[in-house]
């Protein structure tokens, strides 16, 4: 532990590694992934403890949709399972639930999971944990700025405007960026908002992240610098 801690506002998380895990136990790729709602479960709650505003976690991209169609399904189907056996935590622990992403790539089934959950706990201010499904950072900006066009035609963008019409507006930009299983890149996540984000890359694969990883990453956080272009 650091003698000072610095809690991060928001926290977002590139959840990596399900597929290896499952292949190192002889098992499928579905297996890891249900395991890693463990870790996701273990992250929320220490999210809650710790006093984080925001956790967010990049579930499905834009790209995973060219896996091959059973992983796709398989992952649609614990998303929806995950969410119903999850409303009741978020009740219990005053936790605001919100999915950013492409929706029209989702199931009807599913998209009405959704929006009932973000309707039932849209006044609770503990915690907003936000799900990336069926999202690029490449995709974020095209739609906002085909937005901005649209509602504003003939006006020039700017860096203020554009904002306004990302995906996340309203959501402030993550302080840092949690990447498991040993990658150090972005993926297409988020490359707006990232612009001053601190980023912090474990080996650790997802489905064995769980409340000490965590700690180590908020140790780490809390040893930075940040200073925005400053000196």
């Amino acid at each position: 532990m650091v003698s000072e801690e610095k809690i991060p506002v928001h926290v977002t998380i590139i959840m990596d590694g399900n597929g290896r895990w499952a292949r190192q136990r002889g098992e499928e790729r579905l297996f890891g992934h249900n395991e890693g709602r463990e870790s996701v479960r273990a992250c929320v709650e220490y999210a809650v403890e710790k006093g984080i505003r925001y956790l967010s976690l990049f579930a499905f991209s834009e790209e995973n949709w060219n896996r091959p169609r059973a992983e796709v399904e398989g992952l649609m189907h614990l998303m929806l399972k995950a969410i119903m056996d999850e409303t009741p935590l978020f009740h219990k622990n005053g936790i605001r639930f919100r999915v950013l992403g492409d929706m029209s790539r989702l199931s009807k089934e599913l998209r009405a999971q959704i929006d009932d959950c973000m309707t039932q706990t849209e006044t609770y201010e503990r915690l907003t944990l936000v799900i990336f499904l069926s999202y690029s950072g490449k995709w974020d900006i095209v739609q906002a700025a085909n937005r901005f066009m649209k509602e504003n035609p003939g006006k020039e963008l700017d860096a203020g405007a554009l904002e306004k019409y990302l995906a996340t507006a309203g959501i402030p930009d993550p302080d840092l960026l949690i990447r498991t299983s040993g990658e150090e890149r972005l993926s297409n996540y988020m490359l707006w908002q990232t612009a001053y984000t601190e980023f912090y890359f474990t080996d650790v694969l997802w489905p064995d992240f769980r409340k000490t990883e965590f700690q180590y990453a908020l140790d780490a956080f809390s040893k930075r610098e940040r200073r925005f272009g400053k000196i």
